[in-house]
């Protein structure tokens, strides 16, 4: 008898319910209601927000990649991708989600805090949606994240000239003729070979732009996050064909400069080396400077024909209010 006692054990704890994060899929098969709860948990259980960063991007490891995945819909028209996926991402939609859900409380919350990563001022619009890395993400994001590239790497770092030139990229991707500028920047990176030399100052959860150069010329073409471990190993997470993967930081560099002679010998762009922005120490309390106590604050865009609170109770029924949303303008 006392021998089919632990076997009983075993069958009770396989027939109970229960929330720990093992009981949940991977976060890309998850439900909005899952993720809600998850979010919850994250919170209680991983108090440091780098480290939940990092807990949370490994959670999503496996996640099918896909390239050009959102827009702007339900609220305008002109990119009718969706403004959010779970399922499937590419290199920005991973760190955008995984940072938001970081943030964030809820599923409601993280939808809120999402649209205040990818929209300069949290304005949902084509034209706001922070599309260069360097001269929109980066900057726009600053209540998030500061750039640490010259910081650690001090003499080490290099530059790459980049003109962005809005108004051309709007007209060639979506027939728009809008008014920018254009705008010439100068921009740090620490060149490939001299990584080795930084990855001591590194920390869980930067977020790590991929610079590909040509010359003077370069621009940011991946995005991922860095995680570190107690050896004080240095592994990249990031989203590329054909799913998100963990790597070791040398793995990536070695593989990336496999065929830059060849390329630099063509008159090619190759990969160049990286950029890093760290998390400030209290976001939210920088967002509401921003945004005031109702923080993330989202602007929907003229015209829209769907209110904030009826597209978060279609994904996420009976979620709600729409806390600091606002009406079209």
């Amino acid at each position: 008898m006392s021998g089919m006692m632990p076997m009983l054990f075993c069958l009770l704890a396989l027939l109970a319910p229960t929330t720990e994060p093992s009981a949940f899929p991977p976060i890309y098969q998850m439900s909005p209601r899952q993720i809600d709860a998850q979010i919850d948990a994250w919170r209680r259980e991983v108090p440091a927000l780098n480290d939940r960063v990092v807990a949370i991007a490994r959670r999503n490891l496996g996640q099918p990649y896909e390239l050009y995945l959102l827009g702007e819909a339900p609220f305008e028209t002109i990119d009718a991708q969706p403004i959010y996926c779970i399922e499937r991402s590419d290199c920005v939609v991973f760190v955008e989600h995984t940072l938001a859900m970081a943030l964030s409380s809820n599923f409601p919350e993280f939808l809120r805090m999402l649209q205040r990563i990818r929209y300069n001022g949290g304005r949902i619009g084509v034209l706001t949606r922070n599309h260069y890395t360097e001269a929109d993400w980066n900057v726009n994001n600053r209540w998030l994240l500061r750039e640490i590239t010259t910081e650690i790497a001090g003499a080490d770092a290099a530059v790459f000239k980049q003109r962005v030139d809005r108004a051309k990229f709007f007209r060639d991707r979506y027939k728009l003729d809008a008014p920018f500028a254009v705008q010439d920047t100068v921009e740090p990176y620490i060149p490939f070979d001299r990584i080795p030399g930084v990855l001591s100052q590194l920390r869980n959860g930067d977020v790590v732009n991929f610079v590909t150069a040509r010359g003077e010329s370069g621009w940011v073409g991946h995005v991922g996050l860095v995680a570190v471990a107690d050896n004080g190993a240095v592994t990249l997470i990031h989203s590329a064909a054909p799913r998100v993967r963990e790597e070791p930081i040398e793995d990536y560099i070695k593989r990336a400069t496999s065929d830059r002679a060849q390329k630099l010998a063509e008159g090619k762009a190759a990969f160049a080396g990286f950029k890093f922005l760290r998390l400030n120490d209290d976001p939210l309390a920088q967002l509401k400077k921003l945004d005031g106590p109702a923080a993330p604050v989202v602007w929907l865009p003229a015209g829209s024909a769907i209110t904030w609170d009826q597209f978060v109770n279609s994904a996420f029924p009976a979620g709600g209010d729409g806390g600091g949303a606002h009406s079209p303008e």
